[in-house]
């Protein structure tokens, strides 16, 4: 570590975007850049292996959030992980890649410009991607870049009944997931090389970290951004001797769509009256910042299998030595092996709903092992119209933030997953999977009428880990950052994670924070040149 503090760019978070940050940027030799990550180093076995991320919650490597009471959900607080090492996310993940639809991308587009749109943006996904599943002439993805994307590399048996059941209800077979349009099913590819996760940090920080002029601080919280006026110039942080750090261009957070609107409130960048009612002083004036949250709600359809043929008990020795010496079997499974996206009605011009197929019973989190065999289709609200929001409840970063996603508070996003479980029993009922299909299990009550399976779904739907648009970006006064992702009232104080994002993507949200990332680090070079 160099003893002299003072950077040319300042990173807080090292999570999918941190990464992205902190590797691209320090391939200029002569920037000096700073990463700065409250969480310990990934250095936990389980972090390696796809099947054991549930181990990872609830521990030191997860923030371990938890939202108010949701009023539409039984009033019940739900559990939020959010990675907490290295590698962010990106470490405790389901490991998917996808990109989501085109139609994501336009709508960025026409809110902060076309070079937001889904043609432009594209190639950033490419310049992120390297991957090893089948060649093909028309594929969509990148070859040469520092993530490995691949198939799954062992998937389960019943993963290709799933598949079969959704051939034979007519959707389309995607020789790829992540084409422009991805209305249909397919095999999920997945940040793996050789069987094991393959994090943003193992394909952005890994190479850089013996770069001299990349300092990378592990347990080192930020507790808040230093200011010379309106300008960002540092930031102070526990578990560092002296605790500030210089930014001579800029403050770059990168702390996801819970840490990053909580650090600009803490700064008093925020709603005054906000800010007032936590005891902070505003500096800026942004009554968006934390506002506009959206996440992607889930419920699992889970039934019993009656053969042992799922993922229950696949951590035996021979299958711990498997995987350890071979990179295969059981152990290398992400969950969520495959995918299918799905319109519930004929008006949506994009699917509104992925159904994701788990050889397992996945319930509560997989924070409890399950005892039985059994198989999960979990049911993903893909385009909410709620909102929630990230508020502060006091002034310093020891005080937490209060998220409240607002799950269905308006009824049609109820209504859509409802079509979506009756999507969801129709392939379970396929011939393709029905010997598979046995009794219901966990909060999945079965077949039942629309009265009884609302009620389910409020007792039982979870978040499917993907909070974004706390710091949404766009051409107009309003936004929090500006399509240059500058926050707007600052200077030199830029926001590059998921919480920029206007609209939640149809598909998993690390594909896109990546590529948002990578596209950041183009306009972070430009507005550096004189």
């Amino acid at each position: 570590m160099s003893k002299d503090r003072t950077y040319d760019y300042v990173i807080v978070g090292a999570g999918s975007a941190g990464c992205v940050l902190a590797g691209r940027l320090s391939e200029d030799p002569g920037i000096r850049v700073a990463l700065v990550e409250s969480g310990p180093r990934d250095r936990r076995s389980e972090i390696r292996i796809p099947a054991a991320f549930p181990k990872l919650f609830r521990t030191e490597y997860d923030w371990d959030y938890a939202t108010s009471p949701q009023p539409a959900l039984d009033s019940r607080e739900l559990y939020w992980p959010r990675g907490h090492t290295l590698g962010g996310s990106s470490s405790i993940n389901a490991m998917m890649w996808v990109r989501g639809h085109r139609d994501d991308y336009d709508t960025w587009g026409e809110t902060a410009g076309e070079e937001w749109g889904y043609e432009r943006f594209e190639p950033f996904f490419r310049r992120a991607e390297r991957w090893h599943g089948p060649a093909r002439e028309d594929s969509v993805h990148g070859r040469l870049g520092p993530l490995h994307i691949s198939p799954p590399r062992d998937p389960n048996p019943t993963t290709a009944a799933f598949l079969d059941a959704c051939r034979a209800q007519g959707l389309r077979e995607l020789g790829e997931l992540n084409r422009p349009d991805h209305a249909g099913f397919a095999i999920t590819p997945l940040n793996q090389y050789r069987g094991r996760r393959w994090s943003a940090a193992d394909g952005y920080l890994r190479p850089a970290a013996r770069r001299p002029n990349l300092d990378v601080y592990t347990g080192a919280r930020v507790t808040r951004i230093d200011f010379d006026g309106v300008r960002a110039a540092g930031v102070v942080a526990d578990g560092i001797a002296p605790g500030v750090l210089r930014a001579a261009r800029e403050v770059i957070l990168a702390a996801g769509a819970i840490g990053s609107p909580h650090l600009l409130q803490q700064a008093g960048i925020g709603d005054p009256k906000a800010l007032a009612d936590a005891g902070i002083e505003t500096r800026v004036a942004s009554p968006e910042v934390g506002g506009n949250l959206q996440d992607h709600l889930s419920y699992a359809v889970t039934v019993r299998t009656p053969r042992p043929v799922s993922l229950t008990g696949a951590d035996t020795p021979a299958n711990i030595a498997r995987f350890l010496l071979r990179g295969r079997g059981p152990l290398t499974s992400n969950i969520g092996e495959a995918v299918a996206f799905v319109a519930t009605r004929p008006e949506p011009t994009a699917p509104d709903i992925e159904l994701v197929y788990a050889p397992v019973p996945f319930v509560e989190h997989g924070l409890t092992p399950p005892a039985e065999h059994g198989i999960t289709v979990g049911v993903v609200l893909l385009q909410p119209r709620s909102r929630g929001r990230i508020t502060p409840t006091g002034a310093g970063a020891a005080a937490p933030p209060r998220i409240d996603p607002g799950y269905l508070a308006d009824g049609e996003d109820l209504r859509t997953l409802v079509a979506g479980v009756r999507r969801a029993e129709e392939l379970l009922a396929d011939p393709a999977l029905r010997p598979l299909r046995g009794a219901p299990m966990g909060g999945y009550p079965g077949v039942v009428d629309d009265e009884a399976l609302t009620a389910a779904i409020r007792a039982g739907a979870e978040t499917l880990y993907h909070p974004v648009g706390t710091c949404r970006m766009g051409a107009d006064p309003d936004a929090v950052t500006d399509p240059r992702l500058r926050v707007r009232g600052a200077e030199s104080l830029r926001v590059v994670d998921a919480s920029v994002m206007p609209r939640i993507t149809r598909g998993h949200t690390h594909a896109p924070t990546v590529a948002l990332a990578e596209r950041a680090v183009e306009l972070i070079r430009e507005d550096a040149r004189p």
